[in-house]
């Protein structure tokens, strides 16, 4: 076999300097159903609920390396292994794998309709060489979760006991003042998730 060497692999963004095939995009192959496809009208935001977006093309090799696996499959994969901590849309995960393809990482074959994507042997060597760098990006991501988490508790306490001082020792005028930022902040809240759910449609 072969050595390649891969340790100066390409970012996702080398496609727009011409390496990507325009005939070679996904559409609904991958699992994700129509409209899915590279600058599709379907393709959502990537991001990760709460936080930053994480690693996918760690996420992505790691996964491969245990089974292949349609786009579909590493989401809900990715998502049950970070406890719901990260969940990658169909638009971050499809631009990893076409680069992976490109890379000489992964192939594709179709398996019940679905385009699915296995490690070459390049891939796998690649996975052998670089685990302790590729890490294991849903820890990662639970990791964040959990501090944002705490983050927002202390928050939340100290705006409850601040209300709290104001009901007790402020004037009526305060009091009303005290209510109204209470409903502004109720409503922008639901705001924020009715943002979310706009995301992810």
């Amino acid at each position: 076999m072969r050595s390649t060497d891969f340790s100066q692999h390409h970012h996702p963004s080398d496609r727009r300097r011409g390496r990507h095939n325009p005939d070679r995009g996904f559409g609904g192959d991958l699992g994700f159903g129509p409209g899915f496809g590279v600058g599709g009208p379907g393709r959502p935001r990537g991001r990760r609920r709460g936080g930053r977006g994480g690693d996918v093309r760690a996420a992505a090799l790691l996964l491969l390396a245990e089974a292949p696996k349609h786009g579909y499959q590493l989401i809900q994969e990715i998502g049950e292994r970070s406890e719901g901590s990260w969940t990658p849309s169909p638009g971050s995960i499809y631009p990893v794998l076409q680069q992976l393809e490109d890379e000489g990482l992964i192939s594709f074959e179709r398996v019940d309709g679905r385009k699915t994507a296995t490690l070459t042997p390049e891939g796998t060597t690649y996975v052998d060489e670089h685990r302790d760098e590729l890490g294991t990006p849903w820890e990662a991501a639970k990791g964040d979760q959990s501090h944002e988490m705490h983050e927002f508790a202390h928050n939340l306490k100290g705006f409850i006991n601040a209300w709290k001082q104001v009901a007790q020792a402020g004037t009526p005028e305060q009091r009303a003042k005290a209510t109204a930022v209470v409903d502004d902040a109720r409503k922008a809240m639901y705001l924020i998730l009715a943002d979310a759910e706009s995301d992810r449609r």
